[in-house]
């Protein structure tokens, strides 16, 4: 099978696209098998483009559909949206489309533009298939968020929200048991790292029940020594390494800014080389560039 959410997207499209077979399959899915498919991001392209590359390493199944003339990542209507210009066009289309769009969880990337401009209309479909982190735009929108802001705009959400698990590149639990009891020789402890608190605690009972295996589920700073024999807690980060994390993260913050800064920019610099800002627009935008101007100043002052 393929590795990679786009690229198991693409897989299951094309077999419907592909199918032309069975009368009665065409007449059903046959607007799907005639609508347009977008791949609209720049990492997501380039690793389908590494797939079609290496396609000595798929597996049989995949490898007999290619030698019989069938590429699991090509079809009718697929393209790929490779400039900040052809993105942008995507906003136009007025006939039925699938686009697919990064980054998963919406908070940085084109995906931002697609849903300023698509969640208002009720005729439109935002589908999730992937994990989406507390706190984050998508999150806000799965969780039934009838206004969210974007780009400093509140828009309204109209379109119909779908979320699909399957595809989210986290293990559940249960697959995660199944990791546990693959073991030969179980582990003597187990440290949870990874998940929301409440997820982590129901994982923990459930290990607990089932194998009796201790469990930890770390808190923020703490540090442990790993034993042969067990896994001790030695104290908690020194402030200055607190210090240094909470550093670090402010680095991360501002690199995801600079990013959203870089898509404003192709979309601004797009929109107004052509005209398309009306007069009464652009100083409204200068104002607001002003505002963000003397946040930024303020910052670092």
């Amino acid at each position: 099978m393929l590795y990679g959410r786009t690229q198991e997207i693409l897989y299951e499209l094309n077999k419907i696209k592909e199918n032309t077979k069975d009368e009665s399959f065409i007449n059903k899915y046959r607007l799907l098998m005639e609508t347009p498919v977008y791949v609209d991001s720049p990492l997501a392209i380039s690793a389908t483009e590494i797939f079609k590359q290496n396609d000595d390493l798929f597996d049989d199944e995949v490898r007999e559909e290619i030698e019989s003339g069938d590429d699991p990542l090509e079809f009718n209507g697929l393209k790929f949206t490779r400039t900040a210009e052809e993105s942008k066009a995507l906003n136009e289309i007025e006939e039925p489309s699938i686009i697919i769009s990064a980054s998963g969880m919406c908070d940085v990337g084109r995906i931002k533009h697609h849903l300023k401009h698509n969640l208002w209309n009720s005729k439109n479909t935002i589908l999730f298939v992937g994990y989406q982190a507390a706190g984050t735009l998508g999150r806000r929108i799965v969780e039934g968020a009838k206004k969210v802001k974007i780009f400093g705009e509140e828009i309204a959400v109209n379109a119909r929200i779908e979320y699909i698990e399957g595809y989210s590149g986290h293990a559940d639990q249960e697959w995660l048991m199944n990791f546990i009891y693959s073991f030969i020789s179980k582990p003597k402890q187990i440290i949870l790292v990874h998940g929301e608190k409440e997820s982590q605690e129901v994982l923990k009972e459930k290990i607990l029940e089932e194998t009796n295996i201790p469990v930890t589920i770390p808190k923020y700073g703490e540090i442990y020594k790993v034993e042969e024999n067990n896994v001790l807690l030695d104290g908690r980060l020194e402030l200055e390494s607190t210090k240094r994390i909470q550093k670090l993260e402010i680095v991360n913050k501002v690199k995801v800014l600079r990013d959203e800064m870089t898509d404003m920019e192709n979309i601004l610099k797009n929109e107004i080389l052509t005209n398309e800002i009306k007069e009464n627009e652009v100083d409204s935008i200068r104002v607001k560039l002003k505002e963000i101007e003397d946040i930024i100043v303020s910052i670092i002052e």
